[in-house]
Formats: structure tokens, sequence, C-alpha cells
């Protein structure tokens, strides 16, 4: 039996667990305190040791290494994370900082990657096929990102990068994305950019949840033009993934990955893009650990 720590580092909270894991596993104990980001990187490293001592005080257990789960990459070369949305993170020697501070070995994946690999090993992917050569972890939410497993590995890649599609050039209509790109697919079907080409569209803004209703009531013509754009380019955009990687699942999260129809239409799009002669065997399913995979997947790691 194994006693395995994970901590789920995000922009407005910070969870750790502490998991017993042998076949399966048990939750002894859960746990969140806010990240705080905006009191800066420091603070952010004193708030994951609090959050540590407050684990070892609840249980009485004493890790020997802790797994993390961050909202950026780890990148090997410069040792340094990138790609963050709590933009304080980058550049800084995270890993180092923070064994330094707890005095133990960490390992570190991406958020995405630890929502995969959660989900293959003990989430829906496990309940469908228990040894999948390939899992594709999808987010999709205010953000979209990627996560890749093969053979229950988490793969980050040379540059540590693995699973990131979300930017991928998709079409030159998303406009400038924070990455420095232009039309990535983050900039056309995440949650904000489909309100924003809603808004666009229509000259009136409309929460997502609200597209989604006012599509499935067919009151609304800019509602289904918006959702048909999120279909197409999602069929599209997963089509890459498809091609070079031909996972058997693929698991959605995040809020968009609560439409159903992404299911059927996002897939009929699929066949128009897939090097199968219009054939898709994927299986697309939804998550079932929720918010706990990020903060499964770090203890996981």
């Amino acid at each position: 039996m194994k006693i395995l720590w994970g901590i789920d580092l995000g922009g407005t909270k910070i969870e750790g667990a502490v998991l017993e894991y042998e076949d399966d596993f048990r939750v002894i104990e859960r746990f969140r305190i806010p990240t705080e980001a905006n009191l800066g990187y420091e603070h952010i490293l004193e708030q994951i040791n609090k959050l540590v001592d407050l684990l070892k005080e609840k249980t009485g257990l004493e890790p020997d290494s802790i797994g993390f789960s961050t909202p950026g990459a780890l990148d090997p070369t410069t040792q340094t994370l990138k790609n963050c949305n709590t933009t304080c993170l980058n550049g800084q020697t995270f890993k180092d900082d923070i064994e330094k501070i707890l005095g133990l070995p960490i390992k570190m994946a991406n958020d995405a990657n630890c929502f995969a690999l959660a989900e293959t090993l003990f989430g829906v992917v496990s309940d469908i096929d228990p040894k999948p050569e390939a899992v594709f972890g999808v987010i999709m939410g205010t953000g979209v990102g990627g996560g890749l497993v093969i053979n229950d590995k988490v793969i980050s890649g040379r540059h540590g990068i693995g699973g990131e599609w979300g930017h991928n050039f998709i079409h030159e209509s998303g406009g400038d994305c924070y990455c420095g790109k232009v039309g990535c697919v983050e900039t056309v079907f995440s949650g904000p950019a489909l309100e924003r080409y809603y808004a666009s569209q229509s000259g009136s803004s409309m929460k997502m949840k609200d597209i989604v209703t006012a599509y499935r009531e067919d009151n609304d013509p800019v509602a289904k033009e918006t959702m048909n754009r999120l279909f197409s380019m999602f069929g599209k955009a997963i089509s890459q993934i498809i091609n070079v990687v031909d996972p058997e699942v693929v698991v959605i999260g995040g809020g968009l990955g609560n439409i159903d129809e992404l299911y059927i239409e996002g897939v009929e799009q699929l066949k128009q893009h897939i090097f199968n002669s219009k054939k898709v065997e994927t299986l697309f399913l939804k998550p079932k650990l929720g918010d706990s995979a990020g903060v499964f997947g770090a203890a996981l790691l």
C-alpha cells in the first residue's frame, strides 16, 4: 500500500490531497486554500508550504515526495515554468524553489496532463478500457488545453509542451492570442472566444450557458451560428490529434465538455477531416472525476 500526496496549483485556489493507494485509492484528506496570486510568486510558495503543513497536521503523516499539477509547463532546458496564465510563475525556478522549501523531491506536470492521467488510471477511461495505449485529455473552458497519456505515462515532450493543442493554429478569425500567435484553437472556441464571437455577430453579449440554451430552443440564429462554429472548429482541431496520435479515447473536461451535442455534432464534423474514410471509432467521453482530476493526477505522478 502506498500513500500518495498531490498538489493542484490553480489561479484562484491550491488544493492538496493525500491518497491511500493499492488496487484502488481512498482519499485520506483533501484541503483547499486560496492562491492569492496577486500577492506574488513568493507568497504562492508560502501558501503551498502552509497547505502541506496543514495536511501533515490533519493526517499525522509525512510525505516522501509530492506530485504537482501546474497551470503551465516546466521547461526541460531552463528548468523554469512557462506558459502559465498565473503570469507571476513564468520564468521562475519553481521546482527547485519548492523542493528547497519543503525539503522533498517533487514531480510536476501540466494540469491537462494530470487530468488525462487521473481519468486514464482511475476515471472514466479505466471503466471502459483498463489498458488503453493512448488517451488524449481535453480541457475546454476559459482556455483550451490538452494532455497526452501513452501506456499510462504522461508525455511531456522535449520542450515540456506535450499535448498542447490549444495553441495550434486553427482559423485567423480567432484573432490575437496571449501566446503571441494569431488564430489559436483557444482564441476560436474557448468559452470566452465563443462569447466574443456571438457578440460580434449579434451586437449583444450573452453568456455561454445562455447561448447553449438559445441554440437548443432554436430561437436565436446567432446562437445557432455560434454553436455550429464550436462543432465545426472542434472537429477540425481534434482531427489534428486523431490523425497524428490516434488515441483510443478522448476525454473532454471543462465547461464546454458538458455540452451533449459536442459528442454528436462535433464528432460528425471530425468525419470530414479524419484520415480514415470518414469513419470515427475513437471514444469521446465525459470525465468522471470532476474537479478532483487535477489533484488526483498530481498524486499519481
